[in-house]
């Protein structure tokens, strides 16, 4: 089964796609980030997401999408941008009928290091050692996008965690 995480943002939006074989058996398949040059205006940059993220979709063929949950900002501006780009990675999943699960960012830091409130550097060096890879394959901004693919996986994989599984969005 393979979950692809998305943490996004309009400038640089992280993506992670792993395939969840068996407890034992966990691979990436490929992270990495979907970048936008500041120069760009927002119409642009969630053109530019949305073909990169259906591009994701189209390679890997994920049987679900793992998004971070939205959050308040002190800055409105901010907020809404972010939910822009939120709204562009749900349509195109939802184009392709892959469901979308949120997670909040402490979940799935602890699904992944076991410490919600771990650094970007803490889960790269984790994920580095659980699958195996080397900790300079993996993108800082892809980090966050790859703790919620393990997120929702460990949730799917595992029969007895098959309750705390939120509905999609």
């Amino acid at each position: 089964m393979i979950v692809l995480g998305i943490d996004t943002a309009i400038r640089c939006t992280g993506y992670g796609a792993v395939d969840f074989r068996s407890l034992n058996d966990i691979r990436i398949l490929d992270c990495g980030v979907i970048s936008n040059s500041a120069k760009l205006p927002h119409s642009e940059c969630l053109r530019r997401l949305a073909g990169g993220v259906r591009q994701l979709i189209s390679q890997f063929k994920p049987e679900a999408l793992s998004l971070e949950d939205a959050f308040c900002s002190r800055n409105i501006k901010t907020a809404m941008i972010l939910s822009l780009a939120r709204g562009a990675v749900i349509t195109i999943a939802a184009e392709a009928s892959v469901p979308v699960y949120v997670y909040s960012p402490k979940t799935a830091k602890r699904a992944a290091t076991g410490n919600g409130s771990a650094s970007k550097e803490q889960v790269a060096a984790l994920i580095s050692s659980m699958l195996g890879i080397n900790i300079k394959d993996i993108p800082l901004d892809a980090t966050d996008a790859l703790a919620l693919a393990m997120c929702h996986g460990q949730v799917l994989i595992r029969p007895e965690l098959k309750e705390l599984l939120p509905k999609p969005v």
